[in-house]
């Protein structure tokens, strides 16, 4: 399953990563996996606050 996890950074602008995990992972999981994959970055840092983070799920259809 994908899941989509948005992080407001420094700049102003919001960064959305695609986390890669199962259907019943947990929110805080899915947040650290965007936040580290962000802050290994050269992009402006990211608010670690878990409530400015936007985690939707991403829907694929298998063909």
């Amino acid at each position: 399953m994908c899941w989509m996890v948005a992080l407001l950074a420094q700049d102003g602008l919001q960064y959305v990563y695609r986390v890669y995990a199962p259907r019943e992972a947990l929110p805080g999981d899915l947040f650290w996996a965007a936040f580290h994959c962000h802050d290994e970055s050269v992009r402006p840092r990211a608010s670690d606050l878990f409530d400015s983070a936007q985690i939707w799920a991403l829907e694929t259809q298998k063909i």
